[in-house]
């Protein structure tokens, strides 16, 4: 569980791109994509997303995609019509289900496992690039020595052992030629700067208070949709081609049936890997879109929410929180003194670092129980969305105050602070209109300091000024 754990708590991306992998693999596992034919046996370049997957992800992920390979590997064997080399690979097929799972499922994991482990140490040394071709270019034969070791082990009938591993060909240059070509492009891709910025906004997408829940639910109707069509397909094709033999005069058995239906199974996976290729893009753009629209709805100055998203927020907790006389908030108007005075004399680019600094530390002092937002010029303002006594409340707009005072050193900054308490839910005009005349109220008492308005559990309000 604690694995599965830390692999949900990666990087929202990377999750995406392992599934991505994942797909890739069967589908070449499933596709000439990732088999060259050379008789007696099929050489495989299918363990390519694995060594994508060790290097730019990690060893758990490589692993993963390891053990998708040799799932696939023990599903293509399984068919009556392979050769007895292949054969073995099946736990149906070969006699021994144990050594066969082994085979085709273990050798593969345990390859994407150490592929991962060297990969990981790789980007740690000097020359990292360097060490990372080397270790994509001795993959190949790593791969084979470890099936053809394991082959000689559990099925030492059939004459392979480790030695057949160190049998090179022109071909054999040409396959980790390709490994390193592949990893060294994508390593390249992966590090870029907009690729960064693309990941970056994918991973913080859960933080837009706009992401809407529904297109989730959207993408998962839109694959189990595909999914069942995808499976009608497949097995009407397979009665289909049945029917069609015996009307050309061939005589179907149960086994060619059989086999024509695994053939149809093997279509249908691939045919998914590359829908799901399809959605997780699509979620991707839509992840990233989503995000940047969220990020032009920030206050680009200040890094707090503007003053459309700020009121959003509000509608937003107003709704998600149902009538409850228990349960109260309080909202907030921040407002800099003599702002105007400060940009007159220092000029704007030390009025930009006092609003920077408001902001910040209202963000500091109240982010834990609510969220700050920049509602133009010199004002911002606070909802706080849990219960807070008064004299908490006080006691942070004191330090808040006191944070602020100091960021000029040739001029004392202070802020005149309106407070409204509420129960939930609240129409947010209500809130702003209320708010407003609390800030007024400070303003007209001299400044630097805050007025409150306080509701009493009885409906009573409890008026403080300070």
């Amino acid at each position: 569980m604690n694995f599965i754990k830390k692999l949900w708590d990666h990087s929202r991306f990377d999750r995406y791109f392992l599934g991505i992998l994942i797909a890739v693999e069967l589908l070449m596992s499933f596709t000439f994509l990732g088999y060259i034919h050379i008789p007696p046996i099929s050489v495989t370049i299918a363990y390519i997303p694995i060594l994508i997957a060790g290097c730019l992800l990690g060893p758990a992920q490589s692993a993963i995609v390891g053990l998708v390979f040799g799932a696939a590997s023990m599903c293509k064997a399984s068919a009556s019509y392979v050769m007895p080399s292949d054969a073995v690979f099946s736990p149906f097929l070969s006699g021994a289900p144990a050594s066969s799972l082994l085979l085709s499922i273990g050798t593969r994991t345990l390859f994407g496992l150490l592929v991962g482990l060297a990969f990981k140490l790789a980007v740690k040394r000097k020359h990292s690039r360097l060490w990372i071709g080397v270790i994509s270019a001795i993959a190949p034969k790593t791969h084979s020595l470890l099936v053809y070791s394991a082959m000689g082990i559990l099925f030492p009938e059939l004459g392979y052992h480790y030695s057949s591993a160190f049998q090179f060909d022109w071909d054999d240059a040409l396959f980790a030629a390709v490994c390193v070509m592949i990893v060294q492009i994508l390593w390249i891709v992966y590090h870029r700067d907009v690729m960064q910025n693309v990941k970056q906004c994918i991973d913080q997408s859960n933080s837009n208070p706009y992401a809407s829940q529904k297109m989730n639910l959207f993408f998962a109707a839109f694959e189990f949709f595909m999914l069942c069509m995808a499976v009608c397909a497949t097995v009407y094709f397979s009665e289909r081609e049945s029917y069609m033999l015996v009307q050309h005069g061939f005589a179907v058995s149960d086994r060619i049936s059989a086999d024509l239906l695994h053939l149809q199974m093997q279509f249908l996976i691939a045919s998914l890997a590359l829908n799901v290729i399809s959605v997780i893009l699509l979620v991707s753009i839509y992840k990233y879109m989503e995000y940047k629209e969220y990020k032009g709805e920030m206050d680009a100055l200040t890094g707090v929410m503007g003053r459309r998203m700020f009121l959003y927020h509000c509608n937003k907790v107003q709704e998600t929180n149902g009538a409850d006389p228990q349960r109260t908030g309080w909202f907030l108007f921040v407002d800099a003194d003599y702002f105007k005075e400060i940009n007159d004399t220092f000029g704007h680019a030390v009025g930009d670092t006092v609003l920077r600094e408001i902001a910040s530390n209202l963000q500091r002092i109240f982010g834990d129980s609510g969220k700050a937002g920049r509602l133009g010029g010199d004002e911002f303002a606070v909802i706080i969305e849990k219960s807070m006594p008064q004299q908490e409340l006080k006691q942070r707009l004191d330090q808040f105050l006191k944070a602020i005072s100091t960021t000029l050193t040739d001029k004392k900054i202070s802020c005149s602070i309106g407070a409204y308490q509420f129960v939930f839910p609240q129409e947010v005009n209500h809130l702003l209109a209320e708010t407003d005349l609390m800030l007024y109220e400070a303003k007209e008492k001299g400044r630097a300091c805050y007025a409150m308005k306080a509701c009493a559990r009885s409906g009573a309000d409890d008026h403080t000024d300070t």
